[in-house]
Parts: C-alpha cells; sequence; structure tokens
C-alpha cells in the first residue's frame, strides 16, 4: 500500500467510525463476510473497536473475545496498543461484567503474532487466583 493508499484507507476508517458510539453495539449478522471465520457468533463495534464473539470448546471457557482498534496507522496497519483499562471495559461492554478473563502469554514456540489482535477467554467460573476485593 502507497502512501495515497494509506491515507484513503485511514479516512475511509475514521469516516466509517464515526458512525458509531464510543461504547459497543451489536453488528447485524446482515454486515458480517460472506464466510464468517469458524466459530464466530457476535460482533461488536465502537468508534474505536471492533470485538469478535468465538465459540470454545472448553467447558471452562464461555467464549473467546478477538479485540482490535479499528483505526488504521501511518503504515496501513491497524493502530497498536490497547490499554487494559479499554480492555476491561470492552469485556463488560459484551455482557461479560460478571466473569472473568484471560489474556494468554504463551511459550516462545507457539506464538502466533499475525495481527494486532487482544484475546480474552471468558471463563465459565470464577478464577481461584484472581485478586478479589474484600
Amino acid at each position: 500500500m502507497n502512501r495515497e493508499q494509506r491515507r484513503t484507507a485511514a479516512k475511509h476508517m475514521a469516516a466509517e467510525s464515526a458512525k458509531f458510539e464510543a461504547h459497543l453495539t451489536i453488528v447485524p449478522q446482515s454486515e458480517y463476510p460472506a464466510a464468517p471465520p469458524p466459530g464466530m457468533y457476535q460482533v461488536l463495534r465502537s468508534k474505536d473497536y471492533l470485538v469478535q464473539c468465538y465459540r470454545h470448546q472448553s467447558p471452562l471457557v464461555l467464549c473467546r473475545l478477538s479485540v482490535n482498534r479499528v483505526g488504521v496507522d501511518s503504515k496501513g496497519g491497524w493502530t497498536q496498543d490497547i490499554p487494559w483499562v479499554d480492555l476491561q471495559r470492552l469485556k463488560n461492554e459484551a455482557g461479560f461484567c460478571d466473569s472473568d478473563a484471560v489474556e494468554v502469554y504463551p511459550a516462545d514456540k507457539d506464538v502466533i503474532n499475525v495481527a494486532n489482535m487482544r484475546h480474552l477467554w471468558i471463563m465459565a467460573l470464577p478464577l481461584d487466583f484472581a485478586w478479589r476485593k474484600a
């Protein structure tokens, strides 16, 4: 993508993002890709973030949330750096405010880093090692 194409893409994404609120809203299935990724059952969008919800096989996990920012950086990629406070808010806005979530940092041999996304696994039960308010 050349400089002009990056600028055009950034303007397009900014115009699309302006149509959304600051908080997550459900994206209608009619706006999903013709062949959505396997296991994806819901998409939520705000002016800053896209959250995809995926079914999970483990009985310990309710679902996986895949989160990315919707802005385009100067190199034509997704804007980076999703703060912890935003991940917590997005988890809650996706309907999981009463659930713990886990983000995994795998062994080096298992790292798959093909997109600027963060993944939260929403747990079916409270984690016994999580800090709790007294």
